[in-house]
């Protein structure tokens, strides 16, 4: 290592400057050896102009690989000349930024050995001597074709057979393709809607979901075990390598996806012969590849926006590619306006999430909440399965709606009024996922044990598995989260924005032709059920500081949770972060830093970092009983009016607790 870089870092740690973790970090990657000239460039470049702060953000901890994967920074703020490279004119740097808390090649290569290591070691434990193989799946974002292939050449080189598209594909369709392609494992390479500069790597087990525990924390301890040294050697064949070392899927893998994606539409007739005309935009991103001629399929006339189809890493006509915000619907409903269309459908860069907007009948269009939909969703499907026989008309104890805590519980009120169950798990699609694994894999045993019959689920027609499943296991209706993840169909096992496409047009259909508007039947769910309302708050912290104030908040209210809420009284207190919690079956809930507060009105307030963002998020629910349309503007102000003083009390108390000095008491009431 050179001696006056030493010196600088020396300096700098002693001035204050750098943290001791960054400094220790910046030595292990100088002292690499065989380290790549634009990455040992790039730090050099970083050290010499002195981006402390640069540097710490982008040294002080290795990236982290969570419970599904990891998501970081790929371009740095500060962009170097090395990273820069001769992209001149280009969208993308031509390298990505270096760091051992950034995701670049060397992060790319050591979380696919870990993954890789971990499913070489689960198969040998269950006897299955076959060649590791799995599917690698990407979007748009920088670097995603090129850390898709870096992965999948680093699989071949240990030994794995891999497989890749000849393209950008959304998160759905890999998770798909993992089950129809007999795949051992899975790989996307996305950020979801994070914002241009990150990207990701989401993992995915043999099931086609994304890693759960056990397997997960074994990926994970893998991960923290393997060094910079220990990816080097794979990064350089990589980049050595003549002749791509995997197979690039062909056609016949998106028609089975498309195939499949029938069994979403539960009345084709009905779909092809009244559904308005729908506008729909991917935002840059993958949705369209599938869901626009899906929708065509059905016979659906579909107004494109065109400037959105576009691929663009930078979301250059958004500020944020995330369809939970209205401003990224913005174009879809300048366009709506002008073909008269009825409804706006925005899907995110990995097509995994459908936000959606619909006319209200005088000016305007509206954007509704995630929650909006899922209820709308559940009402539509679990009516249609109950006339087409499905379900019985009195319900059924072995059919459920899946959902997360923090999605609005008028969902479970749904499901309870029609005879079925409703089951809650942890924020993130993989727990929903889970459950429908433990479903499959309950009837799959009972049949074997009961009938002597080897079950091929996912080639089985949807009515016969409906109907095993509620004989002997459970059936799931429908599954959503709140930021706007829904799956309609149970042999894909991850949010599909593809088939809620699908979905939510037959819905607009079966409104088209019983004459009624989509806020129309949201006012009617409202007086059948009880009107619900829900609000989000982020709180980001950016930075180390900003990760040890979330760190700091969360401990506060492990330590020191509130028992008042602006003077209303908490009754309940469920911290997940403590074991002894059981779901609606009767298993247990993992550990996880999850808090919720249930006030003595009925409202209740959920407390969580996301494991995906720089930020810590509240969830507030407010709820009152409607007794008629008269009534129900009335629970509307009321209900708000609530919510808007707990959203100020969790802005206040969220900050007091992360200002509160180490060891002082933190502020738990108003």
């Amino acid at each position: 290592m050179d001696e006056a870089l030493t010196q600088t870092i020396d300096k700098a740690l002693a001035d204050g400057e750098l943290m001791d973790a960054t400094a220790n970090n910046l030595r292990a990657w100088l002292s690499a050896d065989r380290l790549s000239d634009w990455a040992s460039r790039s730090i050099e470049q970083l050290i010499n102009a002195g981006e402390w702060s640069e540097i710490n953000d982008r040294f002080h901890k290795n990236l982290a690989f969570g419970t599904g994967g990891i998501r970081g920074r790929t371009i740095g703020r500060f962009l170097t000349d090395a990273e820069r490279g001769e992209s001149k004119g280009k969208s993308s740097p031509e390298h990505a930024a270096v760091g051992s808390n950034t995701l670049n090649d060397y992060t790319v290569v050591r979380a696919t050995m870990a993954l890789h290591g971990y499913i070489s070691t689960w198969m040998a434990s269950e006897g299955v001597l076959d060649v590791p193989r799995i599917v690698i799946a990407h979007d748009v974002r920088h670097f995603s074709r090129h850390f898709c292939e870096l992965a999948a050449s680093t699989w071949s080189a240990l030994g794995g057979y891999a497989m890749v598209f000849d393209g950008p594909r959304s998160t759905p369709q890999l998770s798909f393709t993992v089950r129809q392609r007999y795949a051992h494992a899975g790989i996307v390479i996305t950020a979801s809607h994070n914002p241009p500069h990150d990207n990701g790597f989401k993992a995915y087990f043999v099931d086609g979901a994304q890693v759960v525990p056990p397997h997960a924390g074994a990926i994970v301890d893998r991960y923290s075990k393997l060094t910079l040294q220990d990816t080097v050697p794979l990064v350089v064949s990589a980049g050595e390598a003549e002749s791509s070392p995997f197979t690039v899927l062909p056609a016949g893998d998106d028609l089975a996806y498309r195939a499949a994606l029938e069994e979403t539409v539960l009345d084709a007739e009905l779909l092809k012969e009244h559904c308005p005309k729908i506008v729909f935009t991917s935002i840059h991103g993958t949705g369209g590849i599938v869901a626009i001629p899906s929708l065509w399929d059905h016979g659906v006339e579909v107004a494109s926006v065109d400037e959105q189809a576009k691929s663009d890493p930078n979301f250059s006509t958004v500020k944020s590619p995330n369809p939970e915000n209205p401003e990224a619907l913005k174009q879809g409903i300048s366009l709506a306006l002008k073909v008269k269309a009825k409804a706006v459908l925005a899907s995110d860069p990995d097509g995994d999430r459908i936000g959606v907007a619909v006319f209200n009948g005088k000016d305007r269009f509206e954007c509704l909440t995630g929650n909006q939909v899922g209820c709308m969703l559940s009402e539509y499907r679990i009516t249609k399965l109950k006339k087409l026989g499905v379900l019985p008309e009195e319900g059924s104890p072995n059919a459920v709606i899946l959902k997360t805590f923090v999605t609005t519980p008028m969902m479970e009120a749904i499901a309870l009024k029609n005879g079925i169950r409703c089951v809650n798990t942890l924020t993130g699609f993989k727990w929903i996922s889970e459950k429908i694994g433990d479903y499959e894999d309950v009837a799959t045993t009972a049949l074997r044990e009961n009938e002597g019959i080897a079950w091929d689920y996912d080639n089985t027609d949807f009515y016969t598995r409906a109907e095993i499943l509620q004989r002997y296991s459970k059936f799931t209706v429908f599954a959503a989260e709140e930021s706007f993840g829904y799956l309609p169909l149970d042999i894909v096992r991850d949010k599909d924005g593809n088939a809620t496409a699908l979905a939510c047009a037959e819905l607009l259909a079966h409104l088209e032709l019983t004459k009624s508007s989509p806020l129309e039947y949201l006012e009617y769910l409202y007086i059948k059920y009880g009107y619900f309302e829900e609000q989000t708050i982020n709180l980001y912290f950016e930075g180390v500081k900003g990760s040890e104030t979330i760190q700091k908040i969360i401990d506060s209210y492990s330590k020191n949770e509130p028992t008042k809420i602006n003077d209303i009284i908490v009754n309940k207190v469920r911290n997940f972060g403590k074991p002894g919690y059981l779901d609606e079956d009767g298993k247990p809930i993992p550990v996880e830093n999850f808090f919720i507060f249930e006030l003595e009105d009925s409202f209740s307030i959920a407390v969580r970092a996301s494991g995906t963002e720089p930020k810590i998020k509240y969830y507030l629910f407010g709820r009152s009983q409607v007794v008629g349309g008269n009534d129900l503007a009335t629970a509307k102000s009321e209900v708000g009016e609530k919510l808007k003083t707990l959203a100020d009390w969790a802005n206040k108390d969220a900050h007091e607790r992360g200002e509160a000095k180490s060891g002082s008491k933190d502020n738990a009431q108003e």
